[in-house]
């Protein structure tokens, strides 16, 4: 949260001034100027702390132009691990900016395929998880236990790749894979670039069903407050960014319903939009 240099306390009865800011939410209102950074004291501002789903490169560089002083720091983890700190990137490590970190002490990652084996260096694959915090079961649930930890490891049902130095980059859900026409989309990645739009607020990528192709990649777009922009404007961009398959061929202006959390709700998007398609 951040509060205003000189802060004032509410009087009695009278509700209090200070918001909780999402971070696109900030990003939007100090480029539409109806926040100014220098309205603010910032010297508590010490630290961006990201996490929760992977959280688009795009959206770390634009927060650290508007607060170069800040540092940015990511952690993973999962409620079946005993919540987050199991990876960690750290804040010395901000040239990987994109990455989720290295395994913390006492953990140990790997990235592997449908058959447990792991994968090459660079290869998307799912990542897993063994550590002393571990669950021991879900309640009363053996079947979705066994499925979820083999052998000691637990099966996050989140992919990811690793690079040279061992950093984890995650890459999406293994469920919110998008397959259209035999290739594989991950909405992670499409977001990210539509995100860069100068109109766009924030954007979901789901894969619906078609009768052709299986799924079409289809965005979900909430623009910019005040700003217009059509399905061609945003077509056009796509095609200077992405290739073909990766592309959204279907688009929806609406409302991006997140958890909380900050998470995309997309099970919810995929009830709403997630009707047959004859395909394009």
């Amino acid at each position: 949260m951040i509060r205003p240099e000189k802060p004032q306390e509410p009087e009695i009865g009278k509700q209090s001034n200070r918001r909780t800011w999402r971070a696109g939410d900030l990003l939007q209102a100090l480029d539409k100027n109806e926040m100014s950074i220098a309205d603010y004291d910032l010297e508590c501002l010490r630290k961006i702390f990201m996490g929760a789903q992977p959280v688009p490169p795009s959206l770390v560089r634009r927060l650290k132009t508007s607060f170069p002083k800040t540092e940015y720091d990511t952690v993973y983890g999962l409620s079946e691990t005993a919540g987050p700190g199991v990876v960690h990137l750290g804040v010395e490590n901000g040239r990987k900016i994109g990455a989720i970190g290295k395994p913390n002490i006492l953990w140990d990652a790997r990235i592997v395929d449908e058959d447990g084996q792991d994968v090459k260096q660079g290869e998307v694959g799912e990542v897993i998880l063994k550590g002393a915090g571990v669950m021991k079961e879900y309640y009363k649930n053996p079947e979705l236990t066994a499925q979820a930890i083999r052998d000691g490891w637990l099966y996050t049902g989140d992919l990811g790749r690793i690079d040279e130095e061992g950093f984890i980059y995650l890459v999406d859900r293994k469920k919110d894979l998008v397959i259209t026409g035999g290739e594989n989309v991950y909405p992670v990645e499409v977001e990210d670039v539509i995100r860069k739009h100068p109109k766009v607020h924030d954007v979901a990528v789901i894969g619906t069903p078609d009768d052709r192709l299986g799924e079409l990649v289809t965005a979900v777009i909430q623009a910019k407050q005040g700003e217009a922009l059509d399905e061609q404007e945003l077509r056009l961009f796509c095609e200077q960014q992405l290739p073909r398959y990766k592309r959204p061929r279907r688009v929806i202006f609406g409302d991006v319903p997140r958890n909380p959390a900050g998470k995309i709700e997309k099970p919810r998007l995929r009830q709403l939009y997630g009707r047959p398609s004859s395909g394009l």
